[in-house]
């Protein structure tokens, strides 16, 4: 049954997304502990096990398009799935940018520098896309899209610092450009949070938005 199968897609990309969320709090929390050896995990297995779930999702979707043929809004959620399923694991290969940055900071001595305003927003903005698509909110969804200037601000802030401080102090350049880096990769990950959100809406409203709210 088409119904069955689209109960158990939607169950696999939640497991991915928790695996996802997962993987971004473990980056962030050994970046400020400056363990190394939880950032070498993440760049040598977790990645590995991202692609993993990623190959299966779309693989399972493919399947029940050929078997099932399923139109209207079947179709429209599996074809979302898909998307969230490039989504997430492109937000893993940022999460293993973020530990590579990171490890590099730790080796440097140079990882105290505090990145808890953009790192927590950004989760927030993950979690909030998750539950929307979860329940099919698209209010909530709505409410991701419209918060993400607030990342663009906190990055800016950052990036605006960091040129100070390299004038300052050319000694701190390549730290400094590694900050910048995770930065960077912060915001990719609300811009994708973003783009799962306005998928959200596209269910559940019929509505193409891409960030024109």
């Amino acid at each position: 049954m088409l119904s069955e199968k689209l109960v158990y897609l939607k169950r696999e990309i939640v497991t991915y997304a928790g695996f996802i969320e997962s993987m971004f709090i473990k980056t962030m929390e050994a970046f400020i502990k400056s363990d190394l050896n939880e950032l070498q995990e993440i760049i040598k297995k977790d990645e590995e096990k991202a692609n993993h779930f990623e190959v299966e999702i779309d693989e399972l979707c493919t399947n029940i398009i050929a078997l099932y043929e399923p139109k209207a809004k079947d179709l429209r959620i599996i074809l979302m799935i898909l998307k969230m399923n490039n989504d997430l694991e492109r937000m893993g290969d940022h999460c293993v940018n973020i530990a590579q940055s990171a490890r590099d900071l730790v080796n440097a001595g140079y990882n105290k520098y505090d990145l808890t305003d953009i790192y927590q927003n950004t989760l927030q903005m993950y979690r909030n896309a998750l539950e929307a698509f979860i329940n099919e909110d698209h209010l909530l969804a709505k409410k991701v899209c419209e918060t993400d200037n607030i990342i663009d601000e906190c990055k800016n802030s950052i990036y605006k610092t960091m040129v100070k401080m390299m004038t300052q102090d050319t000694k701190i350049i390549e730290s400094a450009l590694q900050i910048m880096r995770i930065a960077g990769n912060l915001e990719r990950i609300a811009d994708l949070s973003t783009n799962i959100s306005e998928d959200v809406i596209f269910i559940v409203k019929g509505k193409v938005i891409k960030h024109n709210l």
